[in-house]
């Protein structure tokens, strides 16, 4: 005999719209609590291909269908489920259908399941040669196009999906691929005001910088953007003078020479600073940061900075750059 959630569950399926309506949304206040998603857990093998198939109903219906897809998404276990069930696809499926009332959800949950491998592998299309990379890249152009030319802004959370892919090396080198250019583009928009897209470009483009070793040209190449949006947070508050700006590219300069508003996120300065010591690990990264007087930038960092983390990545960066400072000075001695 069918117990009471199972035949909730069944209701989902009506081809009566009120009782659909009525039954989605119950089965969504159930994931609003531990209890729920317990029970929900139980009967996954029909709860998510249910409300999967919703996603592309009416808002009314669609929009509790994913808020409970997100709501389960966050059991590790049920997230697999989903994945295992082609869930990404039906997602990006519908994300790109013309007038997609649940964007933001529909997004929302692709971060929940990227934070598992088989969710990214999933997501970078690894399986299929010729249609790899191409979710990333639709994400990347919603994720850069101008949030004011929609309500809101709907593609935020790809910033959290970008980390998460990042966080994998076949993620990094989609990302870094010169041809695709998908690195350049998520690069610029850490001039955006929104936190979370600053914080998740910052923590993209520190995860990036692990291929720094093999992919160090590849990073370089976007070196106008890419100094930039690891100096700039963590050149303090002071005006620069004359004497140090007129060492730097002009992005760099023209910006460090007028009053400027400050990152106040300690993560993302520490993302940057962990970003810098990877690049300079490689002596062409220590080049490239001396080029654009990236060192006195960060002594005049160091100078303001108060948060006691923060500071420890400053110094791990300054110990590297001492260190070649130290053996050069010896070099020079001994010729």
């Amino acid at each position: 005999m069918a117990t009471e959630l199972e035949e909730l569950l069944g209701f989902l399926s009506s081809p009566s719209p009120p009782i659909k309506k009525a039954a989605v949304s119950i089965v969504r206040d159930y994931t609003g609590s531990e209890d729920g998603l317990r029970s929900l857990g139980k009967y996954s093998n029909v709860a998510v291909p249910s409300l999967s198939r919703l996603l592309a109903e009416k808002k009314e219906v669609s929009e509790p269908a994913a808020e409970a897809l997100v709501n389960l998404s966050q059991n590790r276990d049920l997230a697999g489920k989903m994945v295992e069930m082609g869930m990404i696809k039906t997602i990006m499926d519908i994300l790109y259908k013309q007038d997609c009332d649940i964007t933001h959800l529909l997004v929302m949950l692709l971060v929940n399941l990227t934070q598992l491998d088989v969710g990214i592998e999933s997501l970078l299309q690894n399986g299929d040669e010729k249609m790899r990379g191409l979710y990333i890249m639709k994400l990347v152009r919603s994720f850069c196009a101008s949030s004011s030319e929609r309500k809101g802004d709907p593609f935020e959370h790809v910033a959290s999906i970008l980390v998460n892919i990042s966080q994998k090396e076949p993620g990094r080198k989609l990302l870094l691929d010169p041809k695709r250019g998908l690195l350049r583009q998520i690069i610029r928009q850490f001039d955006s005001p929104s936190s979370l897209r600053k914080k998740g470009v910052s923590g993209t483009i520190r995860n990036c910088c692990f291929e720094a070793e093999d992919q160090l040209q590849n990073l370089l190449l976007i070196s106008e953007f890419l100094w930039p949006a690891l100096l700039l947070p963590v050149a303090g508050n002071k005006i620069y003078s004359e004497q140090d700006t007129s060492k730097m590219p002009l992005e760099l300069g023209s910006a460090l020479s007028i009053e400027r508003e400050t990152v106040s996120d300690p993560a993302i300065r520490i993302q940057a600073l962990d970003a810098i010591y990877l690049l300079v690990l490689q002596e062409a990264g220590r080049r490239a940061l001396w080029s654009v007087n990236g060192p006195r930038i960060l002594q005049v960092g160091y100078e303001d900075e108060e948060n006691p983390q923060v500071m420890e990545a400053y110094e791990r960066v300054g110990s590297l750059l001492i260190q070649e400072g130290g053996a050069s000075e010896a070099s020079t001695q001994e010729s």
